[in-house]
């Protein structure tokens, strides 16, 4: 769903012009404990999908990410591990490119196709902190040229990397994967909106969708849903429980916990100048017997626009208004920002069922159903208290935090057994023989970095054995 926009014509380099763009912004419900937030950032509507709007970042899962249950004794193991998805890792960053440290953090220590992005003087001023807490700091692997690529400009450090990319040096699949696509042969229908698999025999026969509001048609002799971890089970749902023998689909919807660390500093950091994730530690990442949870999470330099840091500043904090928040965003350059992402266990009560409601289309729209637990709770408090030491050691005479999550994962778990899961490791269903899931709805765990490359690592990899199979 979404147009087919134009880098140059399209992406305006102004957060206020571009509010609402790139949003799916269709109407969910949302229950629970603690209810996400579903909308802007979250999803995004427009050929490419997420990956217009996605901050780049392009990190790997870790080796222990793919059997939590056989080292941490929690959640599940993957059904295969890193060894078996490193090649196709190393795929994904050549073709998009990813940018990076000269030697990687990664088993094999290979360098990254490009170069690292710069330092900043948020990098450079939040590093000290980290440096005095003695955490280790390198520049985040990013899905961003360095160099021109394909036709495509270096980054031009517009800093409007959410906003789409004029310059089309982030590595969204628009500029990337689709091109390449269509040159092959591909078909890309912008504006439609899948509403129903149509099923026979167990086999999938096509797909019910509206175009620009019109019903059509699609005979098929392969499906492949790549939704995304709401609306891949809804769509599955409304097409009359397609796929789900185990029950499983819907289930297991995991987030990452994300509470972010602001900062004012004497010095003006202009933080917006440069693509919003910095620096980073994954010295936080991996399960510490002294700590009192499982799993964990990382840190890395973050800027928000002035829009965005405002809403986020006033969400978490009531008291936050009138003369003082005038003061806040008066000195909007000085702030700097840490931001967290913390590892959230599958629970399957967490979950996405179809509502009573009904969208503009009358289709059913996506209940969903979510609680953190006592290990998320120890995870997110361990985050926002270790983030405010580092802001106050960098400096900052003035901190505030907000609450919040990123990423949406699960819900269609993959795994071997057909009734504790819904795709096998190839991502093909057990239950549809021609019917295939690739987006982050089949993680059995989430890890605790951004998921886009792993997303594109399973789906190159599940290409991959499909076209061996046929030939």
């Amino acid at each position: 769903a979404g147009e087919w926009l134009d880098s140059r014509e399209d992406f305006v380099n102004d957060e206020l012009s571009m509010l609402g763009t790139l949003d799916w912004d269709d109407l969910r419900i949302v229950d629970g404990d603690d209810p996400i937030k579903t909308g802007r950032v979250n999803t995004g509507r427009a050929v490419g999908g997420t990956t217009v709007h996605f901050t780049a970042v392009s990190v790997r899962l870790r080796p222990d990410d793919f059997r939590v249950a056989s080292t941490d004794g929690v959640a599940v193991d993957w059904p295969f591990g890193y060894d078996e998805l490193a090649p196709y890792y190393a795929e994904v960053e050549r073709a998009l490119p990813v940018s990076g440290p000269r030697r990687s953090a990664y088993p094999s220590g290979a360098p990254y196709p490009h170069g690292e992005l710069p330092w900043s003087a948020k990098d450079e001023v939040l590093a000290r902190g980290l440096d005095a807490l003695g955490l280790h700091v390198e520049m985040t692997p990013h899905a961003i040229a360095t160099g021109n690529v394909d036709g495509r400009s270096a980054c031009m450090y517009y800093g409007f990397c959410m906003d789409g990319c004029k310059s089309d040096a982030k590595g969204g699949t628009h500029v990337s994967y689709v091109p390449k696509a269509i040159a092959a042969g591909a078909e890309i229908r912008p504006n439609c909106f899948a509403t129903r698999i149509v099923s026979e025999g167990g086999r999938a026969t096509g797909v019910s969708y509206l175009e620009n509001g019109e019903e059509r048609f699609q005979l098929a002799e392969r499906v492949f849903v790549c939704c995304y971890a709401i609306e891949t089970p809804r769509l599955l749902l409304n097409s009359g429980n397609l796929a789900n023998s185990s029950d499983q689909v819907g289930r297991n919807l995991m987030v990452h916990s994300g509470p972010i660390v602001y900062g004012r500093f004497d010095q003006a950091l202009d933080s917006f100048v440069t693509p919003p994730v910095g620096v980073m530690t994954m010295d936080t990442y991996a399960s510490d017997a002294k700590r009192d949870f499982a799993r964990g999470f990382w840190m890395n330099t973050y800027c928000q626009f002035p829009i965005n840091f405002a809403q986020a500043l006033v969400g978490s904090n009531p008291d936050l208004w009138g003369p003082e928040l005038i003061e806040v965003l008066d000195e909007y350059a000085h702030w700097g920002m840490l931001a967290t992402l913390g590892e959230v266990l599958p629970n399957p009560e967490n979950r996405v069922t179809l509502a009573d409601e009904r969208d503009d289309n009358g289709v059913p729209v996506a209940r969903v159903t979510f609680s953190y637990g006592d290990n998320d709770r120890a995870i997110i408090e361990a985050e926002r208290t270790l983030a405010e030491q580092v802001v106050e050691a960098a400096g900052a005479t003035r901190i505030l935090t907000s609450d919040g999550t990123h990423h949406l994962l699960g819900t269609c778990r993959m795994g071997t057994d057909p009734a504790t899961s819904v795709v096998g490791p190839d991502c093909r269903s057990h239950d549809v023989e021609n019917l295939w899931i690739c987006d982050g709805s089949v993680f059995p765990t989430g890890g605790a970095v951004n998921p886009s490359l792993t997303i594109e690592a399973i789906a190159t990899r599940t290409a991959r054995l499909l076209l061996e199979r046929a030939t």
